[in-house]
């Protein structure tokens, strides 16, 4: 049986399985460029998801970390002394997760599965987050619902994300950065030869904050936010379920 008739009997898109492919090559490296071609903001930029999601309203309830990859959104979570409950972090590129089981403190559950087709209950979760993942979709829509799905009613959801700077001057270095310096680096740091050329690629082809928003809305979430975070290089969405 052909890769092309296994993807269409499970229900896979091409999308989906290189995206799939690609996190799950560069795993062994994915901590050390992440903290590195970022300068380490990425942790800062976790730090206000996880503000922004208002955990201490629940500090005990079930919280989903989505596109998981190595737990460092529901780390960043977990590690708050105030909170007492658990984060099932879910993803499914397999090495990802092993990659971060060592990691793993008290309070983090770790599960592989698909975020368009997560094997959860419906209304299973006090809050969920999406770091850096949700480009990664195949069915951006469907991933909405999905998530809509699993919420509880007044559940908030925190969505961290590449975008594009607004401003002309910053729009011009971050996309010679993106384009021309990210792929160059993360090609000899990881030894795969085109992972960091999808990544810019993701981005520009991502929809703007306003879309995100609208797709939001029509997917079932209400009281939707956004705004960028340095610069506009990152935008945090906000919605309530």
């Amino acid at each position: 049986m052909s890769e092309k008739e296994q993807q269409r009997i499970h229900g896979r898109s091409d999308k989906e399985t290189r995206v799939q492919e690609i996190f799950s090559e560069i795993a062994p490296r994915y901590d050390l460029l992440n903290h590195l071609l970022s300068a380490n903001i990425d942790r800062i930029w976790r730090k206000k998801a996880v503000r922004a999601l208002e955990w201490k309203e629940n500090s005990s309830g079930h919280y989903l970390d989505s596109c998981a990859g190595t737990f460092d959104l529901g780390l960043e979570l977990v590690r708050q002394g105030e909170f007492s409950g658990v984060v099932i972090s879910s993803d499914f590129a397999l090495p990802m997760l092993k990659k971060g089981l060592d990691k793993i403190t008290e309070g983090i559950l770790p599960v592989c599965g698909d975020a368009l087709r997560m094997p959860f209950s419906a209304q299973s979760f006090d809050g969920a987050m999406v770091g850096f993942g949700i480009r990664n979709l195949a069915d951006l829509d469907t991933g909405f619902r999905e998530l809509a799905r699993v919420l509880r009613p007044g559940a908030k959801l925190v969505i961290l994300e590449f975008s594009v700077p607004p401003n002309r001057l910053l729009r011009r270095f971050y996309q010679f950065y993106f384009h021309k310096i990210l792929p160059v680096i993360g090609r000899i740091l990881s030894g795969h030869t085109w992972a960091y050329t999808y990544l810019p690629e993701s981005v520009k082809d991502f929809p703007g904050p306003q879309e995100v928003k609208d797709r939001l809305l029509r997917a079932g979430f209400q009281g939707v936010v956004w705004r960028f975070l340095t610069g506009g290089m990152v935008t945090i969405h906000v919605a309530v379920r």
